[in-house]
């Protein structure tokens, strides 16, 4: 029974022994509820529209332009917050409503949630969810009776972090977004939801990097061992990614290894030589650590 004819917003009559019941009392049934589901879909279209008009509002840049803060104030309970902002997407195999039909239904089945949402100018679906709990917030379980709706199609969220202010809701957007960025990067082919509160270390970081941002760095940062096409090249990296998994011990790289110390001397070296970095200096570790990771 599909109110909006996407893989997450349709009715399921199920009969546990499906053989008892007529056929002309189950097709009956089934239009009885039919009806009813757009009845409800008529009635929740103003409500939608007034979630729709809140977030192209927190999707603008200045807050003081239209006011998210009264802007909440139609919405119930919505308005007392503390708030979360949640970005979510299909990974471009879908449109942005049916993106939006599942992060409503993943919403819908968190207790004594209240939430809007819309679709942003880039085309993402965007909420504002209403987390007042002290206990953390989660979409794992929701997400896979998603996925199970259309196993072919990864659905991707990025949360932001709690809070408190409408006026912040753009720039929890902003980390919304990013975080979306991560979880397509973490797990391409299977969706992920990621918290902006993931991001407590570097290669969480750079996760929310775009991939071709991440390319530039990683050329820029490696100079001629960027591409590891030569033998060479592929042995000087693989060096120089154990000698920084070993806090730059030539000792430690060297056993690692199954070298001669003086080997990993003279492997460092040329990496120091072909990428203009030394590795004496804890920013010039950083960037090539942070270079290894954008590959």
């Amino acid at each position: 029974m599909p109110a909006e004819s996407t893989p997450y917003d349709t009715w399921h009559l199920h009969l546990p022994q499906a053989d008892g019941a007529p056929p002309r009392a189950l097709r009956e049934t089934a239009e009885v509820l039919g009806r009813h589901r757009h009845d409800l879909a008529r009635t929740d279209a103003a409500a939608r529209r007034g979630e729709q008009e809140l977030i192209a509002l927190v999707d603008r840049a200045d807050p003081t332009v239209g006011g998210p803060t009264s802007a909440l104030t139609s919405h119930g309970p919505l308005a007392n917050g503390p708030w979360r902002v949640i970005a979510a997407s299909t990974g471009d195999r879908l449109e942005a409503h049916d993106a939006e039909q599942a992060l409503r239904e993943a919403l819908g089945h968190l207790p004594s949630t209240d939430f809007a949402t819309g679709t942003s100018a880039n085309g993402e679906a965007v909420a504002v969810v209403r987390h007042g709990g002290d206990g953390p917030f989660s979409l794992s379980e929701p997400w896979g009776l998603l996925h199970g709706c259309r196993p072919d199609t990864p659905l991707y969220a990025g949360v932001s972090t709690l809070i408190t202010r409408p006026t912040a809701l753009h720039a929890a957007l902003t980390q919304a977004r990013f975080s979306l960025v991560a979880a397509r990067h973490r797990a391409p082919d299977v969706g992920h939801v990621s918290l902006a509160e993931s991001l407590t270390s570097l290669e969480a970081l750079l996760a929310g990097v775009p991939a071709d941002v991440r390319t530039v760095f990683n050329a820029q940062a490696l100079g001629p061992l960027a591409d590891g096409g030569t033998a060479s090249h592929a042995m000087l990296l693989e060096t120089l990614k154990v000698f920084l998994a070993h806090n730059c011990s030539w000792a430690r790289t060297a056993e690692a290894l199954h070298l001669h110390v003086n080997t990993v001397h003279y492997r460092i070296g040329r990496v120091e030589a072909l990428t203009g970095r030394d590795l004496s200096r804890l920013d010039h570790k950083l960037d090539l650590h942070a270079a290894l990771l954008s590959r």
